[in-house]
């Protein structure tokens, strides 16, 4: 039987999402800082809602499950979470905000069109990450994103003049480049997680390329998913631990199966390429030159 189709409400501004939710109106129409411990008395919306909207959030001593994505998040532990525009929230009937705290920092895309900043964002990975690899501050992080939210809050108290945009955004831009920060001292300090990840990745890329018959050229996706994390976490642990992201991974051991199958084998070039899921193969070809700096034909005849 076909599942019905779950309605959803889209939030374009910073006032339809705190109207949405039943928290203060902003003060400024781009920027809104809630304090968390006054919306306790807000009944928790379990409508699912697609917000257009940049959100931080720093909850704690909520109890109950927010779903995200395909997974679920406990926010009880005080975590800080990133959303983007475009990304879908729901929480289920049996949330306990009554002795919820932190604070939620929302703001608008428009902020930033006209600033560096509005390209720059795009490269935080954490911004679509699953919310179960959400960031674990230490007491000290978590006092300095504090205070820099409260400086951004003041901001958005003042009369809006002609230096208030640069200011919030330069704030905005501080406070990104901390969490930045925190996110890779946490690949560095839960080593034991990120390694058991990173061997399994390992495992999971020398079986796909141990297979003998012909297979799909494999995306970053396929091992993301394999693995249970989104694929802009994988690439940052790789890049943490080894150097390199997921897909030059991928690259690596591909021309390596490659080197195996052009020595080992009297496959043609053609048919190498279609063992290792290449469509068309003058892109083998290419990648195979762009990496070792040969061709599949001057690989083999080099090593005759």
């Amino acid at each position: 039987m076909k599942q019905p189709v779950k309605e959803f409400r889209l939030l374009e501004s910073v006032s339809d999402f705190t109207q949405h939710f039943g928290f203060p109106s902003p003060v400024h129409p781009l920027v809104a800082v809630i304090d968390l411990e006054q919306t306790r008395h807000v009944v928790p919306q379990t409508a699912p809602a697609l917000r257009q909207l940049y959100i931080i959030t720093l909850k704690k001593n909520l109890k109950g499950v927010i779903q995200y994505g395909r997974g679920a998040y406990d926010f009880n532990a005080g975590v800080l979470a990133f959303y983007a525009p475009g990304q879908l929230c729901e929480s289920n009937d049996s949330v306990d905000i009554s002795e919820l705290s932190g604070w939620m920092l929302v703001f608008h895309p428009d902020l930033l069109h006209k600033y560096p900043l509005g390209k720059k964002i795009t490269s935080y990975g954490f911004f679509s990450y699953q919310v179960h690899e959400a960031l674990h501050l230490a007491a000290r992080e978590e006092g300095m994103l504090d205070g820099l939210v409260k400086n951004i809050r003041r901001e958005c108290e003042q009369p809006i003049d002609g230096f208030s945009q640069d200011v919030l955004v330069s704030q905005l831009d501080v406070l990104l480049s901390y969490s930045n920060r925190f996110y890779h001292r946490q690949f560095l300090t839960r080593r034991p997680a990120e390694h058991d990840l990173l061997t399994r990745f390992e495992e999971y890329l020398t079986a796909y390329f141990a297979q003998q018959e012909e297979h799909p050229l494999p995306t970053v996706q396929h091992f993301a998913d394999a693995l249970h994390v989104s694929p802009a976490y994988l690439g940052d642990m790789l890049r943490v631990l080894t150097g390199q992201n997921t897909q030059q991974h991928i690259h690596q051991a591909l021309i390596n199966k490659a080197k195996q199958l052009l020595l080992g084998t009297s496959l043609t070039i053609n048919e190498t390429a279609f063992q290792l899921g290449f469509e068309y193969p003058q892109y083998f070809t290419r990648l195979f030159k762009s990496k070792t700096g040969l061709t599949p034909a001057a690989f083999r005849f080099s090593a005759q």
